[in-house]
């Protein structure tokens, strides 16, 4: 089979046999997680099910559920952790489950994150499938799936919930679909406070047309023109570039057309829906208006200060030589992103992807929040790992496996050691 016949048969595949490979893929890298954990934990006397679903941010989620928000806690040093920090989509879900089956609110979580996860490891498929081609998009999911922290994405935690809607409300952003990607960057806005991201994506990919438009049109103006009307139009045509990336060519938007516009407004309106809804509830909840959630954050010394605690936090692990290496892998970690980003820009990602790459990373590393918590935060970002899965999908298919196989294995240990240690992901 050529090359062109492989591509004809591929996009006769229906989406779910098309993603079938990456989906299988996924689900061998975290079942080989799960199966590392639960002997590892058995080995250190701990039960793995109860390391998934019952400890840390999970127990708030599911308290949540049971018995709403209100509950708080004080710290001997005044500090105040309330469960309003934790937004509502994933108890809501885990309250559903509970009532439809004869299941605990913990183990709904853990069915919701399962479930979860694998719409995530297909969305992030389809985005990058649409952008780069199969192979890419296979590669991308099995890199998400084996991140050393990918053991997350089976806890009953909120990353893979939330990484599921923005995956896919990104892949409808790049398909044209802005309603679809409007109701689920509001459902994203419900699921964590870097929703924020993909509404700043969906509202960037919203605007960069007509941006572009009345850019074009200030410029033909202040142009003499020397051409017939036809002429000039076709020229107009080649100027204004498709959307940026691949698969923006055959779904490329005219400012002009009144029901695309107001499909483009109406998702576009709403997207911040779900994050701005549940803020303001917060403010009215605590009668302390519509900044009340920073103060809820505030109380658990989460807050975004441009990263100057982060980078205090590594200057200090320069102090002894010990810790002296793990400032210096924390660096290294940094400077790594950045590149990707770069990359990223370079290789030509659609602005949708660049601006919630972009938000997600630096909401993650400008959080003066728990610094173990950051590669945790980090894992929405899948974006960052289009160009490693690019350079991946280039190389023949056994070496690709060796390479995912060996790194898959490397993730299950460290996955394991690192859910039965004592502070949270």
């Amino acid at each position: 089979m050529t090359d062109l016949e492989t591509r004809v048969a591929a996009a006769r595949a229906t989406p779910l046999r098309r993603a079938a490979p990456a989906l299988l893929g996924y689900a061998a890298v975290r079942a080989l997680g799960l199966i590392v954990l639960a002997v590892w934990s058995a080995a250190r006397g701990k039960n793995a099910y109860t390391l998934l679903t019952a400890r840390w941010d999970a127990l708030w989620y599911t308290r949540v559920a049971d018995l709403g928000y209100g509950y708080e806690v004080r710290l001997p040093n005044g500090d105040v952790h309330s469960n309003l920090a934790f937004f509502p989509l994933l108890p809501w879900l885990e309250r559903l489950l509970h009532a439809l089956l004869p299941v605990s609110y913990a183990d709904a979580g853990f069915v919701v994150s399962l479930v979860a996860s694998l719409a995530a490891a297909w969305g992030i498929f389809a985005v990058a499938d649409h952008v780069y081609g199969v192979r890419a998009g296979v590669c991308a999911v099995l890199l998400w799936a084996v991140l050393p922290v990918g053991i997350v994405q089976s806890m009953a935690y909120s990353e893979s919930l939330f990484t599921a809607l923005a995956a896919w409300s990104l892949y409808a952003v790049l398909t044209g679909r802005w309603v679809s990607a409007g109701v689920l960057a509001a459902l994203a806005g419900l699921t964590r406070p870097v929703g924020l991201a993909v509404v700043a994506a969906v509202w960037a990919a919203g605007v960069a047309p007509f941006v572009r438009h009345w850019r074009d049109r200030a410029s033909d103006g202040a142009r003499k023109a020397g051409r017939a009307p036809e002429a000039e139009s076709a020229a107009r045509a080649r100027r204004v570039p498709a959307e940026e990336g691949a698969g923006y060519a055959t779904h490329a938007p005219s400012v002009t057309d009144g029901a695309s516009l107001t499909r483009r407004a109406l998702g576009m309106l709403i997207a911040p829906l779900g994050a701005a809804g549940y803020v303001l509830w917060v403010g009215l909840h605590t009668g302390k208006g519509p900044l009340g959630y920073l103060d809820v954050q505030a109380g658990w010394r989460n807050g975004f200060d441009g990263g100057y605690a982060f980078a205090r936090f590594v200057a200090d692990k320069f102090t002894s030589f010990p810790s002296a290496l793990a400032g210096l892998a924390l660096i290294i970690g940094v400077v790594l992103l950045v590149r990707l980003y770069v990359a990223g820009v370079r290789q030509g990602q659609p602005l949708a992807l660049l601006v919630y790459t972009g938000v997600v990373t630096a909401l993650a590393l400008c959080a003066s929040s728990y610094f173990g918590s950051k590669p945790r935060l980090l894992l929405p970002a899948f974006p960052l790992l289009l160009p490693l899965a690019r350079a991946l999908a280039r190389l023949r298919t056994s070496p690709s496996m060796l390479v995912t196989a060996g790194i898959a294995a490397a993730s299950a240990v460290y996955g394991a050691f690192w859910l039965n240690g004592s502070g949270p992901p």
